[in-house]
């Protein structure tokens, strides 16, 4: 049987870049968004990728996909952390309700994810939990208030996470992509940018790819990548 990769946040950018890397790398995929139409093109695009549609800031739905993931491919060797919640405004402006839907989908989803798959992946001798992430795990700009404080949160029980798991055979990552990444909206936002100002998701999901193959001798925890033109 391939080995099982479960990726979470899978949408038309980076989630669908990482599906397609690990799946042309030989594993079968569960895809989990909640955007189901989309998971099902996919699924039809890639044979060995299967959808899974749910919530994931839903703790009983999301297991339930676990579960299911679970049944189908097996205990997981690569789980990805990629679904994200987002809110631009600044702490005055911004719904106390978006905050703690965010940190619903960045860092209590993270946490069942983690809880559930880490015992399962020490107990079959291995495997890797990636967290994709940003510069707003790092600092908190005005118009970040609604978002960048989970993904500190993020970043921090990843490390914790780490902490824990790597003496026991589990390799935990937080890749923090300092970047606008090539999207229909960002492309929107930034119209006079050059190809080159952006980070295409297809390096992206390379980058996630090599961090969850790393040998033992040499593990990163925190990776970071940005374009060459990003000012940092």
């Amino acid at each position: 049987m391939k080995p099982l990769a479960i990726i979470t946040g899978v949408g038309p950018g980076t989630g669908a870049s990482l599906v397609r890397r690990f799946h042309d790398g030989g594993f079968q995929v569960a895809m989990l968004a909640r955007n189901a139409e989309r998971l099902e093109a996919l699924a039809k695009e890639l044979p060995d990728a299967f959808a899974l549609p749910c919530d994931v800031s839903d703790p009983v739905a999301f297991e339930a996909a676990l579960a299911e993931a679970e049944a189908r491919g097996g205990v997981p060797k690569v789980v990805i952390h990629n679904a994200v919640g987002g809110a631009f405004a600044n702490f005055l402006d911004a719904d106390p309700a978006v905050l703690q839907q965010n940190f619903q989908v960045n860092v209590m989803a993270l946490m069942h994810l983690g809880r559930w798959a880490a015992p399962r992946m020490e107990a079959a001798g291995g495997g890797a939990l990636i967290v994709t992430g940003n510069t707003s795990s790092e600092r908190g700009r005005a118009n970040f208030a609604a978002f960048a404080p989970t993904k500190a949160a993020q970043r921090i029980l990843a490390e914790s996470m780490a902490r824990a798991m790597g003496p026991r055979g589990v390799h935990v990552a937080y890749l923090v992509i300092d970047a606008a990444i090539d999207l229909e909206w960002q492309r929107k936002m930034n119209p006079d940018k050059p190809d080159d100002y952006f980070c295409h998701p297809d390096d992206i999901a390379a980058e996630v790819w090599h961090l969850a193959h790393q040998p033992r001798s040499a593990w990163s925890f925190r990776a970071e990548i940005r374009p060459h033109r990003e000012v940092w």
